[in-house]
Parts: structure tokens; C-alpha cells; sequence
């Protein structure tokens, strides 16, 4: 007797009792300082549909939950017919036990304490869950990523800002209210640059995106042979992480330094977090993490300088299986929990 073939069902996909197959999906939400990005995700954290756009971090709270909104929006219209399961947001800032206020996001302007998840259900009529954006990547990376497997690691984030998640024993480590694991807020300098935290000397305001590019271009007025200028064109204004990169991948003495330079400062902060919690993976997500291997060596030899001699052979230092998507997938598994 011939078998019957099955038929793979979509992804996201429930049958009813009627037969009829219907689509279920979740939405995850990636708020930064400078853009938003949205996604659909099959509960089995497959990226279906995405979106971008500017999150108004700098007008404020407002503003920002009329931008979530218009990007699930723009992500509803990609799945006709189908059921919104909810909508996981990863925000900058201390994010409460409670999933859906933020207090004080550095990297978002005239926003204190702020009811987000509220706010945005009242927009979009579906539910709604928060997390702190590193945390959720951290999710992401945790279940479908670079972590799958694993019960501790540290996940930083390099965008904007310097974000931090730690895993323990397989679940993220939030602290009492829900504050744990800001590294980028790690003091390296007692007596260093003002952070947008209000603090002195934090590892972002060293290696967050505007902080490094102002560092560079205030560097290259004595580096006028490096090729980031020729890049460049004359237009300082186009500084970016991707610049530096493009030249350091070319052989530019002065863009490997750079990231000689950030490296140091980020492992700096994560072999404290290593001596602190005795955990000795680290995974970097985020835009800057593009830098790639002369970033990742210089994080890696200074995590094993600084770290205790009996951490120094465990010591690993992992990119985000999930690149700039962790967010997004690690926002959806909020509610996919």
C-alpha cells in the first residue's frame, strides 16, 4: 500500500478542528536611538518579513510609539488574513519586572519614566511584552543563535550605544527591578568623557556610534594620509563605523588602530563582567560588531590580559549568529514564551 506524503506545513501554521490551516505570527520590535526595526517571526524564530525606519529618539516617548506603530503597520500588511500573536519590543534603558515600562533610556531624548508597552498596545489593539533591547538580543542569540546550547555568556550589543545581556544558567539575568547587565554603563575611566547616562568615563561614551565617530574625526586631523579621508571626500559628516571599516579592510594603519583602540576599551569592561560572575563567553552583536576580526582580536586580547589567570583559557569571544536580526528575533521570542 502507496504511503501518503506529507505536506510540510508553513511556518506558523495551526490547524483548526475544521482543517482549515490558519497563519499565526509575531511581530518583533528593535527600538535604537537612531532607527527601528521590525519584523515578522515564525515562533520557530524565522525572520519572515522586515522593516526600518526612524525612531524620533530624539523628540521623545511619543513620538517613538507613533513610529513602532507605523512600522507594525507596515509589517501587518505583509501577512493578510493572518493572526497578530502580539508584539515583543526591545527598548534601550532600564526596563521593569513588570514587561512594559522603560526609566531613562540614555540614547532617547525628554523620556524618564515612560509607560511603553501601554502606550503601543493602545495604538496597535494587540499585546504587547518589553525588554531591554540587549536582553532580547541576548533571547535571540540564547535560542536561535550563537548561544543555542549554552548556559552562560555575556551578549553585548555595539550600535548607538554599548548594550549588555547575561545569560545564568540559561535564563537572563535581570536584577532586582529588571536593571542587570548594563555594561555599556561599566566605568573605565573615573575621570573620562560624560556619558548620556550622566555618568563619567562609561565604555559608551567611548565606543557608542557617535562617540567613536567624533573621536575619529577629531583623530584624523592629524592622520591626513589615511584613507578614510580619500572615503570620506571632504564630507566629515558621513563618518561612520562603516567607513572606518572599509579602510581598515583595505590596510589603513590608522583605521586599525581605531579598532585596536575600541577593542581595548570594550574588553576592558567585559573582563570585569568575567571577574564578576566567574562567566567567560562573550557574544557581540550590533552595527559596529561589522568591524570584524581587527575588533574582535583586540576585545580578545584584552579580555585575557585583564581577566583572572584561572578564567584566562576559557575565555571566548563569538559574533551574533544572528547579526542586526537578534534584536528583532529575541523581541518575538518575548511573546513567543
Amino acid at each position: 500500500m502507496e504511503k501518503k506524503k506529507k505536506v510540510a506545513r508553513p511556518a506558523g501554521a495551526v490547524r483548526t478542528a475544521k482543517g482549515i490551516v490558519q497563519m499565526k505570527f509575531i511581530i518583533g520590535v528593535d527600538l535604537g536611538g537612531t532607527y527601528i526595526k521590525a519584523g515578522s517571526v515564525s515562533k520557530e524564530g524565522e525572520l519572515l518579513n522586515e522593516t526600518s525606519l526612524p525612531s524620533q529618539g530624539e523628540v521623545g516617548p511619543q513620538a517613538v510609539v507613533s513610529q513602532i506603530a507605523k512600522a507594525v503597520e507596515t509589517i501587518r500588511q505583509k501577512h493578510p488574513g493572518e493572526e497578530l500573536l502580539g508584539v515583543g519590543i526591545g527598548s534601550p534603558g532600564i526596563v521593569d519586572l513588570d514587561g512594559g515600562t522603560v526609566k531613562y533610556p540614555p540614547n532617547l531624548a525628554n523620556w524618564k519614566v515612560f509607560r511603553l508597552g501601554d502606550e503601543v498596545a493602545k495604538k496597535i489593539g494587540a499585546r504587547v511584552e518589553v525588554e531591554n533591547d540587549a536582553n532580547a538580543a541576548a533571547v535571540g542569540e540564547l535560542k536561535f543563535g550563537a548561544g543555542k546550547g549554552l548556559k552562560n555568556f555575556v551578549m553585548i550589543t555595539l550600535g548607538t550605544g554599548v548594550g549588555g545581556g547575561f545569560v545564568v544558567d540559561g535564563r537572563v539575568f535581570r536584577g532586582e527591578e529588571g536593571g542587570a547587565g548594563e555594561i555599556g554603563h561599566t566605568t573605565i575611566d573615573y575621570d573620562g568623557p560624560l556619558c548620556g547616562c550622566g555618568n563619567h568615563g562609561c565604555v559608551e561614551a567611548y565606543v557608542g556610534q557617535k562617540h567613536l565617530s567624533r573621536r575619529v574625526a577629531e583623530q584624523l586631523k592629524t592622520h591626513p594620509d589615511s584613507l578614510i579621508n580619500k572615503l570620506l571626500a571632504g564630507d566629515i559628516d558621513k563618518l561612520e563605523p562603516k567607513i572606518i571599516s572599509q579602510a581598515a579592510d583595505r590596510g589603513d594603519r590608522f583605521a586599525l588602530d581605531v579598532w585596536k583602540e575600541t577593542g581595548m576599551y570594550i574588553g576592558t569592561a567585559v573582563a570585569s563582567a568575567f571577574n564578576l560572575f566567574d562567566v567567560t563567553t562573550l557574544i557581540i552583536g550590533g552595527g559596529v560588531a561589522m568591524a570584524g576580526k581587527p575588533l574582535f582580536d583586540s576585545i580578545e586580547a584584552t579580555v585575557k590580559a585583564r581577566v583572572l589567570s584561572p578564567l584566562k583559557p576559557r575565555v571566548k569571544v563569538i559574533k551574533a549568529q544572528l547579526a542586526n536580526s537578534a534584536g528583532i528575533i529575541g523581541a518575538a521570542a518575548l511573546i513567543a514564551d
